[in-house]
This record gives C-alpha cells, structure tokens and sequence, in this order.
C-alpha cells in the first residue's frame, strides 16, 4: 500500500501549531463567524482520516470533502472500493487501529462515521495520539466510554464535534433564544419523543456464510464474537442489539434531547426511571418512556425531562395534538412545541401576537465547518465533547434504568448507579482483547 506524501511542512509541526492554536483560542471561548475555508489557504487543507465510508459514513465525508482525505477505512470492501474511487489518493485500510497507528502522524483530524460500539475505540485512540475528533451521535456506546473521551479530548486539547447536525439549524436557535427570554416562564417538565422504533427480535439460531467483501472478525470488533446472520446486523439492523447499539434513544436521544440540554443548561440527571416491555437481554425495546429528574441549577429549577420512543410516543401531551416527533416545553406561563424545523407557543390565543426575541445567536457556518474551523484556528465548536459527552451521558442512563428494571440514582461525579450495584454493570463493559478503550 502506498500513502501519500505531502510537500508541506512536516505533519507533526504542523499538527503541534494547529494544537496550540486550538487549545488557546477554544480555552477563551472565542467565536468567529470566518467560514472554515477561509480560514487558511487551500494549500492549509486539513488532512483527514476517515472510519467508515456508507451510509451516514459517507454522508460525513461529503461534508468534509473540500478538504484532503488521507485515509479511508471500512470493513466492507465493496463500500471501502466505492470511496476509494472518489479520493484515490487515499490510503486504504479496514483495521481504524492500523489506520490510525500508520497514519496520525500525516494527518490533522479524524471523522468517524461506524457503527455505535466503535465510536470509543476509534476515538480514543485517535485523541490520544493528538487527532481532532468529529465523531457521530451518540458519541459512545456506553456512559464510561463518554466520560473517558471527553476528558482524553479536553486534556489532549484538540477540536471536537458530536454528529447532532440538526444543533447547526436556525429554527433551534431561536427556540433557545425564546425559552431563555422567559417566554414561557420558568420551565418545570420537558417532553421529548420520536415515534421510530429500532428494537425487538431474537438472537440467530443459525449462522450464514459471511459476504466476502465483509471482514467479520473486524466489523464485530470490540464486541463478543457471534456468528454471522444475513440481514440482522449490518449494514443497518445493529442499532436494535445491545452489543453494538443502543436502539431508538441512543440513535435520536441525542438530535431531540439536544434542544433542551442547549436551551436550559443540563448536565447530568440525579434520578432515572425506565418503563417499557420486560427488557430483552439481546434486543432493544420497541418502546420506552423515560423520566430524568434534574437538580436545580442557576438556569433552572427542578425539571424533570420524560423521553417516549417507538409505541410509546404521545399523539398528544396535555390536550394539545403533537407531531410524530418533537419536544414541549412546559413553563409556567405557557408552553412551546418545537420540531427540527419548527415551534408553536401555547395556548394559541395568548401567544396570537408574541414577537420573538432578537436573535442573539449568531448562525452556523455549518455544522462540520465548525470542527473543520476550530480545528484550523481554535474557534469552538457548538457540539464539542464537553457538551455532548454530558448529552450522551443522559441519553445512555435511559437504558441503563431500563434493562435494570426501575428507577436508579446516578452519582454523575463519581460515575456511578448508587441504588442498585447491579445497574453498574451497563456503565462500562468488557472489550476483546486488542479493543480496549
């Protein structure tokens, strides 16, 4: 295999000012409203390694094209092929740890666009060995994972953006803007649900042949080994096993729950409570109802935040018809029902004539323009991994609460169930040897 060569100034002095940059500027807190490629001539591109290369993968990489693709690396051959056509000056790989290993000191940053339990171990290894990190939602696959990347992020002092595309809209914006303008007063509850359900089924009694554009033993990677099944793991069905997702909350947890944790300055829940079908030790619910109970803080009283999910989802919430999927906020002088796109302030006639606040928010270049920005010149990014590390963290309880059967108290500064010792099994979880995070 033959990697490029770059006729510029060595990738490791380079990468150092690029770090230093970062560390500095984002420590400050500073915002620019520079697009990402005028930021630093073309001949500045950053290098990119790229962790899968379909599907949400490849949605990603388009985004970043406009900068250099170093590295490309899937374990499917048909997909690695495909996108190797696009960039052919990419190195090829279908191990990320070899990738990673041969290549973070030719490259700037990583993209990491696999299935949920890979999202730690490419991250992790990438962070420490100083790579910027734009990694897809949620950002891990178990709570432990999130801590131990998002403080590897923070030491290491490089850029950092979670895949929750939708934080970059206008129509969020405003509905933060609104909320914190006391529009509706002080908000007491939070409704959140989407009406998807990846879950349900039972483990393979048989084992099929193994595509042979497909390495296996890779795609599994830190999980348990188990057989091959045609059509019940990849591409798509993982998200609805426990061993490589997190179902419908750790696929949408983190685009719907993102509003309120942006609008009211959550963190951590103290108290989790979990309902659903009996839990299934394989397969994810088809539904689920999810109560957070959050601690006063200095943006808001005690809140409690309920998440619905698959046949749990509400045609309405307190009277009031509601879309397929959505958040309310309750407040205690109205409420507002917003969308990806949308919002609407209750009762109607109260609201007939509201003016919304000026907008204070200033609009995003973009969502991966931010990273691709902050990794060239420190500006911060909207969704770095001190906020959506806490994001994934909540997000991720939710499952913990309910494959532990009831409700459990979190210690979130000592990372730990303080209840129920046996819900601490889903905190962290074993690797296969090699895998480690």
């Amino acid at each position: 295999m033959t990697k490029p060569i770059h006729p510029m100034t060595s990738t490791i002095d380079r990468r150092d000012m690029l770090s230093a940059m970062a560390g500095g500027i984002i420590a400050g807190g500073v915002w620019g409203q520079v697009a990402a490629e005028e930021s630093n001539s073309a001949g500045q591109r950053l290098r990119l390694l790229c962790v899968g290369t379909a599907n949400r993968a490849a949605a990603n990489i388009r985004e970043v094209r406009n900068q250099e693709i170093v590295g490309l690396c899937d374990v499917d051959q048909n997909y690695l092929d495909k996108a190797h056509a696009d960039f052919p000056n990419a190195a090829t790989f279908r191990d990320y740890r070899e990738m990673i290993d041969a290549m973070a000191d030719q490259a700037d940053a990583i993209v990491i666009g696999a299935s949920d339990h890979h999202h730690a171990p490419a991250a992790i290894r990438a962070i420490e060995s100083g790579l910027h990190c734009y990694c897809e939602k949620p950002l891990t696959h178990t709570v432990a994972e999130a801590r131990k990347i998002t403080n590897a992020a923070r030491r290491k002092g490089v850029a950092t953006q979670m895949g929750t595309q939708i934080h970059a809209g206008s129509n969020y914006r405003r509905v933060v803007e609104i909320i914190r303008s006391g529009a509706i007063g002080d908000v007491t509850q939070v409704h959140v649900w989407v009406n998807k359900a990846w879950g349900g089924g039972e483990l393979p009694s048989t084992a099929d042949p193994v595509p042979p554009q497909l390495d296996w033993d890779l795609w599994i990677g830190p999980a348990a080994m188990r057989p091959y099944a045609k059509g019940q793991y990849h591409p798509a069905q993982w998200r609805r096993w426990w061993e490589f997702g997190q179902g419908t909350l750790g696929d949408m947890g983190c685009h719907y729950m993102d509003l309120p944790f942006w609008a009211l300055g959550l963190k951590y829940p103290e108290h989790i409570q979990a309902e659903g079908e009996p839990p299934h030790p394989e397969t994810c619910p088809l539904g689920l109802t999810v109560k957070y109970q959050f601690a006063a803080s200095d943006q808001h009283g005690p809140l409690e935040l309920i998440w619905y999910d698959g046949n749990h989802a509400p045609k309405e919430i307190d009277g009031h018809a509601v879309p397929g999927s959505g958040i309310m906020f309750v407040g205690t002088e109205g409420k507002m029902v917003a969308t990806y796109g949308q919002y609407q302030l209750l009762p109607e006639d109260k609201f007939a004539d509201f003016q919304p606040p000026e907008p204070s928010i200033p609009d995003s270049i973009g969502h991966h323009a931010e990273w691709i920005k902050a990794c060239k010149d420190g500006t911060p990014t909207t969704c770095n991994f001190d906020y959506s590390g806490p994001l994934t963290e909540t997000v991720l309880l939710g499952n913990v609460a309910y494959r532990t059967g009831g409700a459990i108290q979190w210690d979130a500064d000592n990372l730990k169930v303080t209840n129920d010792s046996q819900a601490n099994q889903y905190i962290s979880k074993t690797y296969r040897p090699g895998w480690e995070v």
